[in-house]
């Protein structure tokens, strides 16, 4: 018995070590060598220097002078990356209907410009840091307004930041939010609250 188990606990903690540990060391320092802001999470700083976010993690922004994102149901008040996952609500869902009925009254409140589906409702993760360009395009005024700027210079700031489809042809074009908010508070400072 001990002669059928000894190649047993060999291979197995051999396996271990090679496929559990060297492999795993292995594609993390690949990855830190070859692509070491992508393995970083792609992190983007202010102007000083601090981390502000992640390209791929989206966050809220609820304040009238910055383009706000889709709607999140990850975790508890949203944009928890903790908690990253949709509401798993189906559409048929009285409480998924009332959210998306509430949401769109406040934004028909805000505009009456028609309303984008990604702005009620939410990505699969509920961290998508984009938004479509029209739904970009909507909060263009609100946004200038807060800002004292003219509509117009709010759309170039999205325009240069909203990128195409992967390769021409796989997905939608699409607008980063954060790197947006970035840029409007670049050209229009605010006071740091």
């Amino acid at each position: 018995m001990i002669a059928n188990l000894r190649p047993a606990i060999v291979s197995m903690a051999l396996f271990s070590l090679l496929l559990g540990l060297a492999y795993s060391l292995g594609v993390t320092g690949l990855a830190q060598a070859l692509f070491p802001a992508q393995a970083g999470g792609s992190l983007i700083r202010n102007a000083s220097g601090e981390v502000v976010g992640s390209r791929w993690i989206g966050q809220n922004f609820k304040d009238e002078a910055y383009l706000r994102p889709r709607p999140s149901a990850a975790g508890k008040d949203g944009y928890d990356a903790a908690g990253s996952s949709g509401s798993n609500l189906g559409p048929l869902n009285e409480d998924l209907a009332a959210r998306i009925k509430a949401d769109a009254e406040a934004l028909r409140a805000e505009s009456p410009a028609p309303i984008p589906v990604d702005a009620v409702t939410t990505s699969g993760s509920g961290l998508d840091p984009h938004v479509s360009p029209a739904n970009a395009a909507r909060q263009v005024a609100r946004i200038a307004a807060a800002r004292k700027a003219q509509p117009n210079e709010v759309l170039a700031v999205i325009a240069a930041n909203t990128e195409g489809s992967t390769f021409g042809l796989l997905g939608e074009p699409r607008v980063n939010v954060l790197a947006v908010n970035l840029a409007l508070d670049a050209r229009w400072p605010r006071a740091q609250r």
